[in-house]
């Protein structure tokens, strides 16, 4: 018999119907970077009803992170911002099964990381160093986990641009330019949809800097990483309640190679009458 679902959870159930809920319930999320668009994306995903998650991030709350982070607040500077999430998703949800991974995630820490078992139901990449965020990447193809990946949301005023599509149907993105190149040279050119705007990049916005794992500091305004964030997590709600166009590759068979979506038509894409903006997420039909 189904458990009923905790009143906090009844207008998800009632929206989505109970067998489509139980889908979430059940599902075992992945979160790679608890910044300001990972934190906001891990927690729409847990309020959404997920009831088990795995939460990575090594830094710790800084200042300067106060203006557009979740974890951020003067009283937890100084805190291990995966240890600041972790009790928001359990004062969230108190039945919630979850792994706190205060780790920096590369080479084969990736590796043991992904090697999980179960397999991880979805991935949301909030990584915001290159080397890292195409090993993750990578890996959750090698393996056919499905994920969403962030892009910058840095230097960007605009959320109306933002848009959900397939890596090889990004555009005026530097980060996701970066990402591709990369990405070639492993003979990966789609599979995966990404977060991105192709707004141009605010000039005067970005200052060198040499910090552990940074080169530069890019201006940020509040809301932009939390939409970023909240588009990435109704990619993964979407595909683990089967609703994302096109849909997310399964896990597939040992040695299995992933092929890019579809070139099927998509559906008319929706407009959101009040801003005018849309989330297109057609699929790619590259040559």
């Amino acid at each position: 018999m189904t458990e009923p679902a905790p009143v906090w959870c009844e207008r998800t159930e009632l929206l989505l119907g109970t067998e489509t809920y139980e889908k979430l319930r059940h599902a075992h999320v992945l979160v790679v970077g608890l910044g300001g668009v990972g934190a906001y994306a891990a927690e729409m995903i847990a309020r959404a009803g997920v009831e088990r998650m795995t939460i990575v991030d090594a830094d710790v709350v800084s200042p300067s992170n106060i203006n557009r982070q979740l974890v951020a607040l003067h009283s937890t500077v100084g805190q291990p911002k995966a240890d600041v999430l972790a009790a928001r998703l359990r004062d969230i949800n108190p039945a919630i099964e979850l792994t706190v991974i205060a780790e920096y995630i590369r080479d084969e820490a990736t590796d043991r990381l992904l090697d999980h078992e179960p397999s991880y139901s979805f991935v949301v990449d909030a990584i915001d160093t290159l080397a890292p965020k195409v090993n993750l990447i990578k890996g959750c193809l090698d393996r056919g986990i499905p994920l969403v990946s962030s892009m910058g949301a840095g230097a960007k005023t605009d959320p109306t641009l933002i848009e959900i599509k397939d890596i090889g149907r990004s555009h005026h993105c530097p980060l996701a330019h970066m990402l591709r190149k990369r990405l070639h040279k492993l003979g990966i050119r789609s599979g995966f949809p990404v977060v991105f705007s192709p707004e141009a990049v605010r000039p005067g916005s970005m200052i060198l800097c040499e910090e552990q794992n940074k080169k530069s500091n890019v201006g940020t305004i509040s809301y932009m990483p939390a939409v970023f964030g909240c588009a990435c997590a109704s990619v993964a709600i979407r595909t683990l309640i089967g609703e994302m166009y096109p849909p997310i590759h399964r896990r597939l068979p040992s040695g299995s190679r992933l092929t890019p979506y579809p070139c099927t038509a998509a559906p008319e894409e929706t407009s959101t009458a009040a801003s005018g903006t849309s989330l297109s997420n057609q699929p790619p039909c590259n040559p």
